[in-house]
């Protein structure tokens, strides 16, 4: 920490299929600075060895040493990770990460690659209840791309693609194999890919929103994780909340540009706040692990 009491802090979350860093400039009373956030698929490599890459181009980039940060801080399967300071759940930094992109969100709903959850926080992103969806892939980024590669599109295309559906076809939203069943017997009746995708978004959109209502539909729920960026998914997932709540106001289902980066986001952020909770105690970890925070 200099003398302006401002903390270089980095944040990475390693998901099961991409790495995310993001380092800040965290002044405190001041909204944080963002020096570099970057993203990398892991693709069938090992995440430790893309980790370390990644973070180091991260380093790179931000003109910075490792010395220069007062706290590394990891989430998701970031314990892997020997270089950090300290780690942090997923549903504490998403909600962290979520908060600082949306100020409005009082429930963020992550989804990603192997699972989705939903967790209700309150204005400090403190969080206040939770609900995950099963073992399931079918409710998954993975489940996704695996039936892209199947339909011969790209991950990228699924969202435009699904918009453009004019009737939907059912999927099951039982298992990942029914589902994948599904899709096969669609292809073979002529089932056209924008129907089949719109399809599997609102079967995926239903997992969501019951989970969201489940945690108390707040007014603005905020999608974190890598499926944020499909629009097809949100659109879904509005359709399905609007007619669950007839009787009532849905929540409003929201994304920002950097909503696959909140787990990064909201690590290096409780990272900056445990930095200073130490400084306070007259204690300097800098890059020397603690305690699981």
């Amino acid at each position: 920490m200099n003398s302006s009491g401002t903390l270089r802090v980095a944040g990475v979350d390693v998901g099961s299929s991409a790495i995310k860093v993001v380092i800040l400039e965290d002044a405190e009373g001041s909204e944080p600075k963002l020096l570099v956030a970057r993203r990398e698929r892991v693709r069938r490599r090992d995440p430790v060895s893309v980790t370390h890459s990644l973070f180091g181009a991260c380093l790179q980039e931000a003109g910075l040493r490792q010395d220069d940060l007062d706290y590394i801080a990891t989430t998701g399967e970031g314990e892997m990770v020997e270089f950090r300071t300290g780690h942090f759940y997923g549903m504490t930094t998403h909600a962290r990460g979520g908060l600082l992109l949306d100020p409005d969100a009082r429930a963020i709903i992550d989804i990603g690659a192997l699972h989705a959850r939903a967790v209700l926080m309150d204005e400090r992103a403190k969080v206040l209840g939770y609900r995950m969806t099963s073992q399931c892939a079918s409710g998954s980024g993975q489940f996704l791309e695996n039936i892209s590669r199947y339909l011969g599109i790209t991950v990228d295309e699924i969202g435009p693609l699904s918009l453009e559906a004019d009737d939907p076809e059912t999927c099951s939203s039982i298992c990942a194999v029914l589902a994948e069943t599904d899709v096969i017997n669609m292809v073979s009746r002529g089932i056209s890919t924008q129907n089949i995708v719109k399809g599997i978004h609102q079967s995926m959109a239903g997992r969501y929103v019951r989970l969201i209502n489940a945690i108390g539909a707040p007014d603005v729920v905020l999608v974190t994780g890598g499926l944020a960026a499909d629009v097809g998914l949100l659109e879904a997932m509005r359709e399905v909340s609007e007619a669950k709540c007839k009787n009532s106001k849905p929540p409003e289902i929201r994304a920002h540009e950097q909503s696959v980066m909140a787990g990064a986001y909201g690590a290096a952020l409780w990272g900056g706040f445990r930095a200073r909770k130490l400084a306070q105690r007259g204690i300097s970890f800098g890059t020397t692990q603690e305690a699981r925070a």
